[in-house]
């Protein structure tokens, strides 16, 4: 922790100790490996070489020391592990965990999934108020007590009904794009802000028409002609009446994974889900 957040003072909050007792813990490290694993500049700390490569090492026997006893409870009491509880928004819930929980149920026909509707900073308070054991989804901001990975890559697209004037466009830019109303979702969501900011930038105008919440709704009315939208790849599943143009070219790409605690055990059964949607995820961070 105190080579993740850069700080014996900063690692000792995180950790619930005092910072005498963090600096005490590396100086006797220190003795005992009979090497310097820390360059000291006042309050600011570096790995040495030395450094790093005991994190590298060390790094995978700490998360497993760590969840050892859930681990071992669920081997040995496996009923007490029932329920996993997962926040994700509606993106996650709808397209990306359908085919994993699908194939969970099979393995684990036992084990409760409770899915919370929740996303961003709300999936974070969840998580370090164990509501939830882990979330998926985007992470723009990762605190240090945090660990997130990502898993999938989505890129921007434009949608609009077939028979669109812009159908026939094959590299279709932004000055195009704006002449025509768009739907987007609620302002305080982040696809908004992005697409807010690109324009911007751009010192485009532009007409949102109609927000909406749901990916489903927004396609939905594309489809009946009342705008364009720009979505993210992964609410297209390929059945939609709907015409899609890439726009990596002017928007980023959208990157999905899973965000849990840095510290703490997961259960067992909450550890096999994960490994169902990344199976390298547990063989360090």
């Amino acid at each position: 922790m105190a080579a993740k957040v850069g700080g014996f003072s900063k690692a000792a909050e995180l950790l619930q100790l005092s910072q005498p007792s963090v600096s005490l813990q590396i100086q006797s490290l220190e003795k005992e490996l009979k090497a310097k694993l820390f360059t000291r500049n006042g309050p600011k700390i570096s790995l040495t070489d030395a450094g790093k490569k005991l994190l590298e090492l060390a790094q995978p026997l700490v998360e497993q020391m760590d969840s050892l006893p859930t681990r071992f409870t669920a081997m040995h009491n496996p009923e007490e592990n029932t329920e996993i509880n997962i926040a994700a928004g509606e993106a996650s819930i709808l397209y990306l965990l359908p085919n994993i929980i699908e194939t969970f149920k099979q393995r684990y026909p036992n084990v409760h999934i409770r899915l919370h509707n929740v996303s961003g900073k709300s999936g974070v308070e969840a998580i370090r108020n164990n509501e939830v054991d882990f979330a998926v989804g985007p992470m723009l901001e990762i605190p240090a007590d945090i660990l997130y990975k990502q898993v999938y890559r989505f890129v921007p697209v434009l949608i609009m009904p077939f028979g669109h004037p812009l159908a026939s466009v094959d590299d279709v830019s932004l000055q195009e794009i704006v002449q025509y109303d768009l739907i987007l979702p609620p302002k305080h969501l982040n696809t908004w802000r992005i697409v807010d900011d690109v324009l911007q930038k751009h010192k485009l105008n532009y007409k949102a028409s109609l927000e909406a919440w749901s990916w489903e709704i927004i396609k939905k009315y594309v489809e009946l002609g009342l705008g364009l939208s720009i979505v993210t790849s992964v609410s297209l599943t390929g059945n939609e009446q709907l015409i899609a143009k890439p726009l990596s070219k002017y928007f980023p790409d959208y990157y999905y994974g899973v965000t849990m605690k840095r510290k703490g055990a997961l259960s067992l059964p909450a550890k096999n889900f994960i490994e169902l949607i990344d199976p390298s995820f547990f063989r360090g961070s």
